[in-house]
């Protein structure tokens, strides 16, 4: 696959994950809780990757026993992530839970410097800086609306950034050998029992069933859990690393657009541009690695 197409299939993959706190906001504003759209859409997302699991006759010989239990262990952040993300969602704007989200950046900085001993250079330190700025920007903590939010969204929205970071942290270290498609099949799992046991009334009403919450969860399945991991399955192989990370943060600016379309949230210059700083810093430290790369490689000759 050439690089071109894997930099479109990925950065669809990316945008499509900015869908999905329209529809879980879509389904809190319909009446359903957050037990309601956190399982079910565990539930789809399970049900549908085991069926494309199944179809493509995985090879099991190279799956432990001890692989499924830290894959499925691992997919329980993923699914906490899920819970304090749309918990933020209840009391915050869009705009501004998908922006307390993306703070995993700098949290995972910190979590490699604890745990790896990698001390940050001075130029992560600046994008740790950068982003922090973008933060107070973007959230309109400049203005005087800051002081309105709700105190308990902003720390779900923060705990959310935490998870993630540590799915991240945990996703690139587990059963690297097994295929990329099964590993996110067993950690949906994972976040599917982490939804059972933290909301376990929620599989047994009969209300649940007759519940308008499969529609939104059917979109939040699909463009969180399903389709993302699949499209990343298929061009991350293809892709620098350093080039995923700033394709991946695109999820950003779809997020805050499609919340400014559909939910008219009030979106300022001062917003943009912090939002703006945010995918700057993000990039920052991965355009320089990728412009010394061109540089050491030097001027290329065309053969005559």
């Amino acid at each position: 696959m050439s690089r071109q197409k894997s930099i479109w299939i990925f950065s669809f993959g990316a945008a499509c994950f900015g869908f999905t706190p329209i529809f879980s906001k879509l389904g809190f504003l319909a009446g359903c809780s957050l037990g309601q759209i956190i399982g079910s859409q565990m539930l789809l997302s399970t049900l549908i990757l085991w069926m494309l699991t199944l179809l493509r006759k995985p090879d099991w010989r190279r799956l432990t026993k001890l692989a499924v239990v830290k894959l499925m262990a691992s997919g329980t952040l993923s699914g906490l992530t899920g819970v304090f993300y749309y918990a933020s969602l209840q009391y915050l704007p869009a705009s501004l839970a998908i922006i307390l989200l993306f703070q995993f950046v700098w949290i995972g900085i910190f979590y490699e410097w604890i745990f790896d001993r990698r001390v940050p250079t001075k130029l992560t330190f600046l994008s740790l800086i950068l982003t922090l700025f973008g933060v107070v920007l973007a959230a309109n903590m400049l203005g005087g609306e800051f002081k309105s939010l709700s105190v308990k969204g902003l720390v779900f929205g923060l705990i959310s950034g935490f998870t993630y970071a540590g799915f991240i942290y945990v996703n690139g270290k587990v059963a690297p050998e097994v295929d990329p498609i099964m590993r996110t099949t067993f950690m949906i799992s994972g976040s599917l029992i982490m939804a059972i046991v933290i909301f376990p009334s929620m599989f047994v009403t009969t209300e649940m069933i007759k519940s308008s919450v499969w529609l939104y969860s059917s979109g939040t399945a699909l463009f969180g859990s399903i389709i993302p991991p699949l499209l990343f399955s298929i061009s991350a192989p293809h892709l620098p690393s350093g080039i995923s990370t700033i394709l991946g943060s695109l999820e950003l600016p779809v997020a805050v657009v499609m919340a400014k379309l559909i939910f008219a949230e009030p979106i300022g210059l001062l917003q943009w541009l912090g939002i703006l700083l945010i995918l700057f810093s993000i990039s920052l430290d991965q355009l320089k690695t990728w412009f010394n790369g061109r540089n050491r490689a030097g001027p290329t000759r065309q053969i005559q």
